[in-house]
Formats: C-alpha cells, sequence, structure tokens
C-alpha cells in the first residue's frame, strides 16, 4: 500500500489539474478550448479523396492534396489538435465564402474531431462579424446539416479522443470481450512495482457486474482520467465519474463500471493487494437500466 501511495502522490498534481479543467468544461456545456496540448499524441490522418476524385484528370493535384495538405499539414497534430485544426479550418473556408460540399466535408470532419454543436454554433456567430453576415448564415445552414439537431456533444472519433489523454487508449481487450457490453481498450501504464493498466470505454460501453474476492485485503481503485463515466455498487445509485475522480472498491462488493451514453471514458485500473484474490464476472447491466442514468 505504501507505493500505492506513493505512486498517487506523484500523479496528484495532474489529477487535480485534470480534474478542475473536466469540471470547468462541463459548466461551459462539456466544450473543449484552445488550450496547450503540448503532451499530445501524434495521429496519423490518412486522405485518398484527391486520388479517388482526380487521380487520371489531376495527379499531381490529387498527390498534393492527399499527401502534402492531409498527409504532412494535417498529420502536425501533435502540434495542434485535430480538434483546433478543424475548427482554423472552418474559419478559414467560411472567411472566403465557401459554403459548398468542401465546407460540408469539413464540418463533418470538425464534428468528427470533436467539435461540438455549441462550438460551431459559437464560432460562425463569432466569425459573421468579421468575414460578413451572408457567409455566416451560407455555414450555419451546412452545420445544420452536419449537426442535424443534436442538443448535446457529439462522441469525438477515437483518435481525436486519444489526444485529449495522458496515456494511450492502447489495443482492444480481447482477453475480457466477453464481460463487456461495447469495445473496450486496455494499455499498460505500469509493469512493475504496482500494476496499473489504463482503460478505455468507447461510449455506450461498460463491463458486467463482478466482484472482486480476497479473504484479506484486495479490492481495486479507479482513477478516472478521461471523459465520462459512471459506478454503481448492487443496491445503490450510479455515480457519475469525471477526469480526477477516484472510486476505492472493497472485496466482495458487487459493482460495474464503464462510459456514459455519449462520451468516451478513460480510467488508471489499479488492483489492491490482498490474499486470495480472484475475479468473478456476473450478468451484464441491461439496456434498460443503463439508459435510466442521466
Amino acid at each position: 500500500m505504501r507505493k500505492v501511495f506513493l505512486l498517487l502522490l506523484g500523479l496528484l498534481p495532474m489529477l487535480l489539474l485534470a480534474q478542475n479543467n473536466s469540471k470547468s468544461n462541463q459548466k461551459n456545456n462539456n466544450t473543449q478550448t484552445l488550450t496547450d496540448k503540448s503532451n499530445m499524441k501524434k495521429i496519423e490522418v490518412k486522405q485518398t479523396a484527391g486520388r479517388t476524385a482526380l487521380g487520371d484528370f489531376a495527379p499531381e493535384f490529387a498527390h498534393l492534396n492527399d499527401d502534402v495538405l492531409f498527409g504532412e499539414v494535417w498529420n502536425r497534430n501533435d502540434k495542434l489538435s485535430l480538434h483546433d485544426r478543424s475548427m482554423l479550418t472552418v474559419t478559414a473556408l467560411v472567411s472566403m465564402g465557401i459554403t459548398d460540399n468542401s465546407l460540408k466535408y469539413h464540418l463533418a470532419t470538425a464534428k468528427q474531431n470533436g467539435v461540438t454543436k455549441t462550438e460551431i454554433a459559437e464560432l460562425l456567430t463569432h466569425i459573421a462579424f468579421y468575414v460578413g453576415w451572408p457567409k455566416a448564415w451560407g455555414a450555419f445552414n451546412l452545420a445544420k446539416e452536419v449537426w442535424n439537431g443534436d442538443t448535446k456533444a457529439t462522441p469525438m472519433s477515437k483518435e481525436a479522443y486519444q489526444q485529449t489523454l495522458m496515456f494511450p487508449i492502447g489495443k482492444t481487450n480481447d482477453a475480457y470481450a466477453k464481460y463487456f457490453i461495447g469495445q473496450s481498450y486496455i494499455a499498460p501504464v505500469s509493469t512493475e512495482q504496482v500494476p496499473i493498466h489504463n482503460v478505455t470505454f468507447e461510449p455506450g460501453c461498460r463491463n458486467n457486474w463482478h466482484v472482486h474476492h480476497a479473504t484479506k485485503g484486495g479490492g481495486q481503485m479507479l482513477i478516472c482520467v478521461g471523459g465520462e463515466g459512471w459506478y454503481q455498487e448492487w443496491g445503490k445509485p450510479a455515480r457519475k465519474l469525471l477526469p480526477g475522480d477516484v472510486v476505492n472498491i472493497p472485496a466482495e462488493v458487487k459493482h460495474w463500471h464503464g462510459a456514459a451514453a455519449d462520451s468516451w471514458f478513460s480510467h488508471l485500473a489499479i488492483e489492491v493487494t490482498g490474499e486470495n484474490t480472484s475475479n468473478e464476472w456476473l450478468e451484464p447491466v441491461s439496456d434498460e437500466e443503463y439508459k435510466k442514468l442521466k
């Protein structure tokens, strides 16, 4: 336990920062901001639209579009995130009066990169005073088609979500897939002293009810590091989880945890040492019960 304490002491500044940022974002409709993401991981962007549409007619243009613009510029997303690049690209296109399919494509890409309905509405309203009211009107008409009346943030792509995390998402959690509804991922963070894994749930994913058994000690600790999720113990109300939250799960307590329906979710999983420890996997969390969570 002393090792766990020392580890948590080292993580505390990062966790407090994550918690403060999360609560600030929650007060602002869960929107992201243009912030310093100096520790972002590079996400590979591939594009073939140029070759598909113009490969025979204008091969050099197709090469520049696919290999330079997207293959090089958009791939510098470890310097400027995909989310922020989308916001800037939409601004540039609208400022030039472009309201055709190219803008609609970049609006759809922005949505995939985590730009919310609230953000795009604020962006277009703001730039309308600088680029012209008619240009903003044209962009709003396309944005309404892309967001299609969404009243909350649309889940971002896995690649865009990865750029919000300080830990890797990792590989698909195939070994435990039968105990999950939806897709989960797992990445080892520490394999020595205190084993720690980052577990990531896609939107709507959750694990089955389960119990950590032990005759002495045991249980599990969860440290939330990204997105929004849920934790529930048998017979108790579900608890909403945000980055910075810590869940201490005693041994012999039936429980489950997972992502919110409209958000990715990640937590560090730390097994608490104990005697005669084992895990017992039980029934899934039904769709009916899960959909009641608000």
